[in-house]
């Protein structure tokens, strides 16, 4: 009687079912490992499918922000690494073709929605035993609006990785910030860092809640409940980010301090690595407040739009259930009609590229139009004299010349600063423009230019001394240019 009361109340049917949904995630990733015997072009029996999906999964969703994912090549470069370690022996060739082989049956290639479907049973309100059908998907195809396909976790995925299915949100979250408090207050960092990434991971799905909210939003604001359950969502993932944002700067701090007092190297670099998961989880628990602040404004604009665009004249065409699909059932005669009516409609008209020769004519007869009717009367402008920029005489080139004319003893920059202000202060100032410019001087230029010798400062270390200028006190000295006939075609 108390097993039938059970059965009848749902509690052990809900239980049953949140199992066989947990281990309907887990079915892909057993696969790779039955299948991956049947793989022609490697021996892959060294390899752990299951393993390295898993990691594929972590890699993509440490990726994920609220915008974007990871690209299918970073994600690839990303697991060679990992299954390098389990077959150090084989060529990278085949570690790259083994990490495409386990995305590609992550995304599920091949099929047409790209998803997965478990059967299970359950036990209905009146005791009777029925099947059903879970669909999920663990990796997911997106566009991005200029064009770039990226992935992201979906939220089963991600279920996959902490070990649970359709567990709620924030609750999962405080629980893995207590235990990861404690784990870090008994140094025991090894667990605190497991603790650490499945608390990143509900970040994360937390933040895919709000997207797909937004996402049906902008679809179609009747879809989404902006009445009670969008305010209530938004309330409470506010308070819940303000509670994270101290819990995790607390835990932030006794982190580093762990790190900073830490003697053992093992030790040093688990609570380092702990810092940087934790500070990652704040960045997102910024980002997602950002977006949160934001969603209100994304609900009015898409009620603004959508209630003035008005119905649509034209239902869309699918091009995969509604002409490729019956076009491949067709024989091939009976397939070119509706396939070339569809492209030519498609296509357009046919513009030729060159005009006829009548078209032609006319176009070279035609009179010029008059400029007076495309534009109006050019204002003239207001001109404003330049201002005269201030410039060196030629009597203060030729004095810099000679006092920067060195070909035998170099001389300090302070000492040909002191002899130009004895005659001009002005000279001062262009022997020191000179003299900087000459710290690094384009002896190409010089030989092009047919100069004979050209001036060269080096820094040996002096500071100047000066009551104007600052800096080296640089060696100058006057070298000269020495031709060499070169030969064409060699260095």
């Amino acid at each position: 009687m108390r097993e039938a009361e059970l059965i009848n109340s749902g509690l052990a049917d809900e239980a049953l079912a949140r199992r066989l949904k947990a281990l309907a995630c887990t079915a892909p990733l057993h696969d790779l490992d039955a299948r991956k015997a049947k793989l022609d072009w490697a021996d892959a029996g060294v390899y752990q499918m299951a393993e390295i999906a898993l990691h594929t999964i972590d890699q993509v969703t440490i990726a994920m922000d609220f915008d974007t994912g990871a690209g299918h090549e970073d994600v690839v470069r990303r697991l060679q690494p990992f299954i390098a370690a389990q077959a150090p022996g084989r060529p990278a060739a085949e570690h790259r073709r083994v990490a495409r082989w386990v995305l590609d049956n992550l995304i599920n290639v091949g099929t047409a929605d790209r998803g997965f479907r478990r059967v299970y049973g359950s036990i209905d309100e009146a005791g009777a035993y029925r099947r059903r059908a879970f669909d999920f998907k663990l990796l997911v195809e997106l566009v991005s609006p200029d064009g770039e396909v990226y992935l992201r976790a979906s939220d089963e995925a991600i279920n996959v990785l902490v070990g649970a299915l359709d567990t709620d949100v924030e609750s999962a979250q405080i629980a893995a910030e207590v235990k990861l408090e404690n784990l870090i207050s008994r140094g025991r960092l090894a667990d605190a860092k497991l603790a650490a990434e499945q608390a990143r991971y509900r970040t994360v799905q937390y933040g895919e809640t709000l997207r797909a909210k937004l996402d049906a939003t902008r679809r179609d604001v009747r879809a989404v409940d902006w009445t009670e359950e969008m305010p209530e969502l938004l309330d409470s993932a506010l308070s819940h980010i303000e509670a994270r944002f101290r819990a995790e700067n607390a835990i932030l701090r006794n982190i580093t301090k762990a790190r900073d007092e830490a003697e053992d190297p093992v030790h040093k670099r688990r609570a380092a690595e702990l810092v940087d998961i934790v500070a990652d989880c704040v960045s997102r628990h910024t980002q997602l407040q950002a977006r949160l602040q934001a969603a209100g404004a994304v609900f009015r604009a898409e009620q603004d739009r959508q209630q003035f665009s008005g119905p649509p004249r034209r239902a869309g065409v699918d091009l995969f259930g509604q002409l490729l699909m019956p076009s491949l059932g067709l024989p091939l005669a009976g397939a070119m009609a509706p396939v070339e009516r569809f492209f030519g409609a498609a296509a357009g008209l046919d513009v030729p590229t060159v005009p006829a020769l009548s078209s032609l004519v006319s176009l070279l007869l035609r009179p010029a139009p008059e400029r007076d009717r495309l534009v109006g009367e050019v204002p003239q402008p207001e001109l404003v004299p330049a201002e005269t920029a201030g410039s060196y005489s030629d009597e203060q080139w030729r004095r810099a010349d000679e006092l920067l004319d060195l070909p035998e003893v170099p001389r300090r920059l302070s000492g040909l600063l002191a002899e130009a202000r004895e005659s001009d202060p002005d000279l001062a100032r262009l022997v020191a423009l000179r003299a900087l410019h000459s710290y690094s001087p384009e002896v190409g230029a010089a030989v092009r230019q047919g100069d004979e010798r050209a001036l060269v400062a080096v820094d040996d270390g002096t500071v100047l001394a000066d009551d104007e200028f600052g800096g080296a006190d640089l060696l100058l000295a006057t070298a000269r240019i020495a031709r060499t006939a070169t030969v064409a075609g060699t260095a």
